[in-house]
């Protein structure tokens, strides 16, 4: 069996971690007779660098005619000056409008070898395994109008009834294979918007009468998330309250290094690691390759129906792990080997054909 796949390194430390999320995928693909035929696009600084713009159209066709697509990370300071339709992240917020991919996936979950790793005490995050789904295309980051005048500045937060309806089902569904519960996070007291955002959701939720519904306020939530992020199995949210909750919760596991998404809707599904392209570390080895891996594993789950495959990369990460290998951002942890990026992506390649 074989499969067609979009591979965007991007700039910074992306190239690295993709590379090594490459091996894992070969690596796997061998044990369970699948190739993989991958196909590299530029997005990003690079592509500005190549083409004058982050968003070449050659991207765009190969993402659609591809199976998912596989993004290391964007961005970086040398391009911060540039107008804003030429910077790295208006490339990637137009690939998502391209791709139709309105529902950001994001896991936390804590691996019981970092529990020493995270700020919070390991008692209050042994056997935390959530996920936020946050909307991705719509909201406070495309709603009109919007402009920065010389004295004042404005953007509009607009949500329709159907962008609801539709990334609710996809929230209810995942709390379907989950373990039924599902809290909604809006700020109704206050903004109009959100009161909308409620009453679409719960309506929705009289669909699922096996999940159990609750709601949020954000404020609440985001001191939740910390005080006892285990009452949380999956949470709904909007693009704006989804992006500040997730970062928020990465700080969980101990290091954003560990943590992958997967961006979904109509089309191609887009898989990526939640950090940036950290270019203060380009280059050196050093970058945690893990989170891009476990991006793959979403990929080969979500997108190509592959679970066993999937399982076998986190039951090899998870081995590793427990051998008390570490990069330097969890190295503090329990480290018995030190590992460059390089070295975790071949011994997890070892780890995967143990198994």
């Amino acid at each position: 069996m074989s499969h067609n796949l979009a591979i965007i390194k991007g700039d910074g430390i992306g190239p690295e971690v993709v590379d090594e999320a490459l091996k894992i995928l070969e690596s796997v693909g061998e044990k369970f007779n699948t190739t993989f035929t991958f196909h590299t696009y530029l997005m990003g600084g690079c592509a500005y660098e190549a083409y004058g713009d982050p968003l070449p159209q050659e991207t765009i066709d190969g993402c659609l005619r591809a199976e998912a697509v596989l993004l290391g990370a964007i961005g970086g300071t040398k391009w911060d000056n540039l107008p804003k339709q030429k910077r790295p992240e208006s490339g990637l917020l137009r690939l998502r409008k391209e791709l139709g991919v309105f529902a950001n996936l994001r896991p936390t979950l804590v691996f019981n070898e970092l529990l020493e790793a995270s700020t919070l005490k390991p008692e209050v995050i042994s056997g935390v395994d959530f996920v936020i789904v946050r909307e991705l295309i719509g909201g406070i980051y495309f709603g009109t109008p919007r402009a920065k005048e010389t004295t004042k500045a404005y953007n509009t937060m607009v949500y329709t009834t159907q962008e609801i309806e539709r990334i609710a089902h996809k929230a209810f569904s995942i709390a379907m294979h989950r373990s039924k519960k599902l809290c909604s996070v809006d700020k109704a007291n206050v903004l109009e918007v959100s009161e909308l955002w409620r009453e679409v959701v719960t309506r929705v939720g009289k669909d699922y009468p096996e999940v159990t519904l609750s709601h949020q306020y954000v404020d609440n939530a985001s001191m939740q998330i910390i005080r006892d992020p285990r009452q949380f199995d999956v949470v709904l949210t909007s693009n704006l309250f989804g992006d500040i909750l997730s970062d928020e919760a990465s700080q969980i596991t101990g290091s954003i290094g560990l943590l992958p998404s997967a961006s979904i809707g109509d089309k191609t599904a887009l898989y990526e690691p939640i950090h940036g392209s950290a270019p203060d570390i380009a280059g050196k080895g050093i970058a945690n390759p893990i989170a891009t891996i476990l991006s793959a594993a979403m990929l080969l789950e979500n997108s190509l129906g592959l679970y066993d495959m999937a399982s076998t990369i986190r039951k090899a990460v998870a081995n590793v792990l427990k051998d008390g290998v570490r990069t330097k951002d969890i190295a503090q942890f329990g480290c018995k080997t030190l590992c460059s990026t390089q070295e975790m992506g071949a011994l997890i390649v070892q780890a995967i054909k143990k198994l």
